[in-house]
C-alpha cells in the first residue's frame, strides 16, 4: 500500500543528485515528511526491545556489542507494545514492499546495468531492514559490505544535530589498486577518510556496493550515546529465471 510518506520519500530520493567518487552514494535531508519523522522517533523502539546484534546470529558471537538492533520484520515487530505496533506496521506495509524497492534500485539503475550487464534480466533483489541503536565505544572498520549487497541506505534518527559528526565515514585506500569483495573489516590506518556524512535528524546515506565502496564509522568516543539508525539493505542474488 502506498502513501503519501512514500512518495515523499521517492521524490526526495529520486531528485537527489548522485555523486561519483569515490564510489556512486547520496546524502538526502528531510527524506521524510517532518510530521512523520516526529512520529518515527516517537515510536522508536526502547533499549529493552532491542537485541545486542552481538546475540542476533547476524555476526560472529561476541562482535559488536555495543549495536542492538530490532529486525524490520511482520514477527518481530509483533513484539512491541501494542501503542508502537500499529506505526511500525503501518510503516512497513510500503517501506518493505516491492515498489519502494524498485523505486529505488532505480535511482542506481545504470551502476546495476553496469555491474550485471546481460545477467540483469536474471537478477532477483530482496530487502532488509533493521532498527538499530549504537551505544557508546561502537566502531566499525572499513569494509565495502558482502559480495550479495546491492545497495545499502542508512537513515539517520537522532533527535537533534548536536551529534552530527557521528555519521558514517567514506574512505579511499592508501593503496590507490586496492580493492575487497567485502569479506574483511580493515584497520583505519590502512584508509584515508574522505569525508563524513553528517548525522543529522531525517538524514540519509545511500551507496551503491563495488569492491571500493569503503565506509565505516569512526570508534564513538561520546559518552552515553543512543545512535539511532534505520537501516535498508537490498540483496542480490543471480538465477537462471525470472
Amino acid at each position: 500500500m502506498s502513501s503519501a510518506v512514500e512518495e515523499h520519500v521517492i521524490y526526495q530520493v529520486s531528485n537527489a543528485p548522485l555523486r561519483n567518487y569515490p564510489y556512486p552514494h547520496l546524502y538526502v535531508e528531510s527524506v521524510f515528511p517532518t510530521d512523520f519523522y516526529s512520529q518515527l522517533r516517537a515510536n522508536w523502539p526502547a533499549s529493552e526491545m532491542l537485541t545486542s546484534l552481538a546475540d542476533s546470529g547476524r555476526v560472529t558471537k561476541g562482535a559488536y556489542a555495543e549495536r542492538f538492533v530490532l529486525p524490520f520484520t511482520p514477527s518481530q515487530i509483533a513484539t512491541l507494545p501494542e501503542d508502537r505496533r500499529a506505526f511500525w506496521n503501518d510503516f512497513g506495509s510500503w517501506f518493505m514492499a516491492d515498489r519502494f524497492r524498485e523505486s529505488m534500485i532505480e535511482k542506481f539503475r545504470p551502476h546495476v546495468l553496469r555491474r550485471f550487464g546481460d545477467n540483469v534480466d536474471y537478477c532477483h533483489f530482496e530487502t532488509d531492514s533493521l532498527v538499530v541503536r549504537d551505544k557508546s565505544n561502537f566502531s566499525i572498520g572499513p569494509h565495502t559490505d558482502l559480495p550479495q549487497r546491492l545497495l545499502s541506505m542508512l537513515f539517520y534518527c537522532p533527535d537533534d544535530d548536536r551529534t552530527k559528526h557521528l555519521g558514517t565515514s567514506i574512505y579511499v585506500p592508501r593503496d590507490p589498486g586496492y580493492r575487497s569483495k567485502g569479506e574483511p573489516h580493515h584497520s583505519f590506518k590502512q584508509f584515508l577518510k574522505v569525508i563524513t556524512m553528517e548525522y543529522k535528524p531525517n538524514s540519509l546515506f545511500a551507496f551503491f556496493k563495488t569492491d571500493d565502496s569503503f565506509h565505516g564509522v569512526e570508534p564513538i568516543t561520546d559518552e552515553d550515546i543512543q545512535r539511532d539508525v534505520l537501516l535498508y539493505d537490498i540483496q542480490v542474488s543471480v538465477g537462471k529465471t525470472r
